[in-house]
């Protein structure tokens, strides 16, 4: 005796079999896009996607490739990097305002370093990276040993490496050493092919520190700190440790960054660095879902936000906003993609409850 099979339900308003039921293809999409819009980076992501449509439809040369290594490797590197540090310091609850002076003083140091008392350009180079790591120590110091806050520590760092590297150079620029030339072309030139080497870095740290953030202890005991401090030392977790190398970690990015931006421009500038970077990746990673208070936010968000701020940047210089009026449609189009990260996010939420 044959078996009788059942006739498979239709979705209301859906022949069986069509597109609509549970399973079909527009099902699939669907629950694909809601799942995409759980995500906290969604919002930050369909920002960048449509600044980037709109700047590529207003002007030609923006694909350029003149301009894409302008865009990514002028601008965007370097708030990328900078941005990864600030990311992990706020989610456990500090801020560093120094690393734009670490941003200034390394490439300095390497000049002095090399032109002044012959040390070798490699070594030159790993002692002036290693500056950024000694000034996150003592920032650390202040901070968790001293209990000072953070932002009047990282201000005090901060101003001394910008006394420093004026008193130093006499606020006058200086020429990349010629026996650094060869090993800064890995740090990325406009020049001999190396003009893409500094958004890899960037990508390398970016993918690197997302799984230390997402995969491991100290990416957990780092938002466990930030989230709930008191609980996090109860649980062991040793908040001193983690501070102090969330501290190291920027100090290192700015060290790095001074170095790609004086070896991408081939001279060491007076003027680089300083405040804005420090605002730039600050910025950046609110724009990608990091909390100021602490306890919240990606890698990946913080990444995000960076391209955000690299293609106002880039693009309106491109399709000719002015200079003078440039940072008021800059500081509108922030507050502008902040709120509607702000509002889509509460409505994501609210989806979820």
């Amino acid at each position: 005796m044959s078996e009788i099979v059942e006739p498979k339900a239709a979705v209301p308003g859906h022949p069986p079999g069509e597109p609509g039921e549970p399973g079909g293809p527009l099902a699939v999409l669907r629950r694909g896009g809601s799942a995409f819009l759980r995500q906290r980076e969604a919002t930050v992501f369909l920002v960048a996607l449509a600044l980037f449509l709109y700047f590529t439809l207003s002007n030609s040369a923006f694909l350029g490739t003149n301009n894409l290594t302008t865009w990514l490797s002028g601008y965007a590197a370097q708030i990328i990097l900078i941005t990864i540090g600030e990311v992990l310091l706020l989610i456990c609850g500090e801020i560093d305002l120094s690393v734009g002076f670490v941003f200034l003083f390394a490439p300095f140091l390497m000049h002095y370093l090399i032109d002044f008392y012959g040390v070798p350009a490699i070594l030159a180079i790993l002692i002036s990276l290693l500056l950024g790591v000694a000034v996150g120590w003592l920032n650390g110091f202040l901070t968790v040993t001293l209990r000072l806050p953070s932002f009047i520590t990282t201000l005090g760092t901060g101003f001394i490496l910008w006394g420093l590297a004026l008193t130093t150079s006499h606020a006058a620029p200086a020429n990349i050493p010629a026996s650094a030339a060869g090993i800064g072309k890995f740090f990325g030139t406009q020049s001999g092919g190396f003009a893409w080497a500094p958004i890899i870095w960037a990508v390398v740290f970016v993918a690197v520190f997302h799984v230390v953030l997402t995969r491991t202890r100290w990416g957990l005991y780092t938002i466990s700190v930030g989230d709930n401090l008191l609980g996090a030392q109860e649980a062991g977790i040793s908040v001193g440790r983690i501070k102090y190398g969330n501290f190291m970690i920027s100090g290192f990015m700015g060290a790095l960054v001074g170095l790609q931006v004086a070896f991408y421009d081939s001279t060491i500038d007076p003027s680089a660095g300083q405040w804005q970077p420090m605002f730039y990746a600050v910025t950046a990673a609110v724009i990608g879902g990091t909390a100021m208070l602490g306890g919240q936010g990606t890698i990946l968000g913080g990444f995000l936000g960076a391209l955000v701020l690299s293609l106002l940047l880039d693009g309106l210089y491109l399709v000719g906003v002015n200079a003078n009026p440039l940072y008021i449609v800059f500081g509108a189009a922030v507050l502008i993609a902040m709120i509607a990260n702000v509002q889509l996010t509460r409505l994501r939420e609210a989806g979820r409850q």
